[in-house]
C-alpha cells in the first residue's frame, strides 16, 4: 500500500486574523485600491493567480508583482558606479527601490506589460519614452559624471504568508518546479510553532536583466549614453524575458494546484512505486498470455499444413 501524505495542520487563529485583514484590503474596488508601489495596485496579469492562492486555506499573498520593465534615475545617495538597485518587498504589499524614491531617485518609466504593446507611447521613440535626450556623437564618448539611468527587467515575485512550515514547503516546492529558482522562506523559525507563519518569496533572479542607458548631468539634463540600436536590443531582450516569465507563471499555477491537491501530491499521469509495480505485473501477465496464444495458433497452423500434405501424397491417382 502506498503511504498517504500527512494532512496539513489547521490554520491558527492568529493566521486567520491576519489573512482576513489582508483580504479586506484586497477586496477594495480596483479603481480605489492603492499601495506604495509605483503602479499602486495589484497587477492584472496575476490577479487570477492571487485569487487562487488566497482561496486556499493556509495561504495569503502579502505582496506581488507580475513582472515589469522600468527605467529609473538613481538617487544622489547611491554610488554612481553601482549597476544594481536595491529591491525589497515587505508584508504591506510593496515592491520598492532606492532608485524609486527612498534614496531620492525617480522612476522615469514603468510598465507591467511588454513595451511592444504600448503603441501610442512608442511614437516618441525609446529615448522619448524613457525621458532621455538622444545620444550626441558615438557611444562611449561621453564621460560625464552624474546620476545614472538604469533600464531593468524584473520577473514575477510573490510573497505568500503561510499557516505552517508544511504549507510553506509546498509553496517552495511549486516555485522551484516552475523555474523560480530563488524561491525560499524569508521568515522561518527552527521550531514548529503553530503561531509562527512563514513567509515564502517566490522569485527568480535568473530572469532579471539590467543595463545602464543614460546619465543626468549637473544641469539636470538626462542624456542617453547609448544609441538607438542598443536601446532596441535591450527592449527586445525584455520582450523575450516577458514571454519566459509568463510561461513560468503558468507552470507555477499548475505546480501549486498539484501540491495542494486534496488527499494526494500526485500530478496527472503520475503513479507511486506500488501502483507502477502492479501495472508492470499485469502487463507482464498479458504479454505472457498473448505469446502463449500466438504459439498455439502457429502450432495448429503447422499441424494443419502437414496433414494436408499427407492427404495429397496418400490420395490414389485418378483412373483415366
Amino acid at each position: 500500500m502506498s503511504k498517504q501524505p500527512k494532512p496539513l495542520p489547521h490554520p491558527s487563529q492568529n493566521f486567520t486574523q491576519r489573512k482576513t485583514k489582508i483580504l479586506s484590503q484586497l477586496s477594495v474596488p480596483e479603481e480605489e485600491y492603492t499601495d506604495l508601489s509605483p503602479k499602486g495596485s495589484v497587477d492584472v496579469g496575476i490577479r487570477d493567480l492571487i485569487d487562487e492562492i488566497n482561496a486556499r486555506d493556509g495561504l495569503v499573498t502579502t505582496s506581488s508583482c507580475a513582472g515589469r520593465v522600468s527605467v529609473y534615475l538613481e538617487g544622489p545617495c547611491k554610488s554612481t558606479t553601482s549597476a544594481t538597485a536595491s529591491n525589497e518587498d515587505d508584508e504591506a504589499g510593496v515592491r520598492s527601490s532606492s532608485a524609486g524614491g527612498k534614496g531620492g531617485g525617480e522612476w522615469l518609466f514603468v510598465s507591467h506589460d511588454p513595451i511592444s504593446t504600448l503603441s501610442v507611447e512608442l511614437e516618441k521613440g525609446y529615448e522619448g519614452l524613457f525621458g532621455l535626450r538622444p545620444l550626441q556623437g558615438r557611444e562611449g564618448e561621453e564621460q560625464e559624471e552624474g546620476r545614472m539611468v538604469h533600464f531593468k527587467f524584473e520577473p514575477m515575485i510573490l510573497h505568500v504568508l503561510t499557516a505552517s512550515h508544511s504549507h510553506a514547503q509546498k509553496v517552495i516546492q511549486a516555485g522551484m518546479e516552475a523555474g523560480f529558482r530563488e524561491t525560499g522562506a524569508v521568515s522561518l523559525l527552527s521550531r514548529q510553532d503553530e503561531d509562527h507563519n512563514p513567509i515564502v518569496a517566490v522569485r527568480s533572479m535568473g530572469l532579471s536583466f539590467e543595463s545602464l542607458i543614460g546619465v543626468e548631468d549637473g544641469a539636470g539634463t538626462r542624456k542617453a549614453v547609448v544609441g538607438s540600436g542598443y536601446l532596441n536590443r535591450v527592449v527586445n531582450n525584455s520582450e523575450k524575458l516577458f514571454k519566459e516569465n509568463e510561461k513560468r507563471i503558468g507552470r507555477f499555477r499548475e505546480a501549486l494546484k498539484a501540491a495542494f491537491e486534496e488527499g494526494s501530491k500526485k500530478k496527472e499521469g503520475w503513479e507511486d512505486a506500488d501502483a507502477r509495480r502492479e501495472r508492470k505485473r499485469l502487463e507482464g501477465l498479458r504479454r505472457k498470455e498473448e505469446l502463449q496464444r500466438q504459439k498455439e495458433v502457429e502450432t495448429k497452423a503447422g499441424d494443419d499444413g502437414v496433414q494436408s500434405s499427407l492427404e495429397v501424397i496418400l490420395e490414389p491417382p485418378e483412373v483415366l
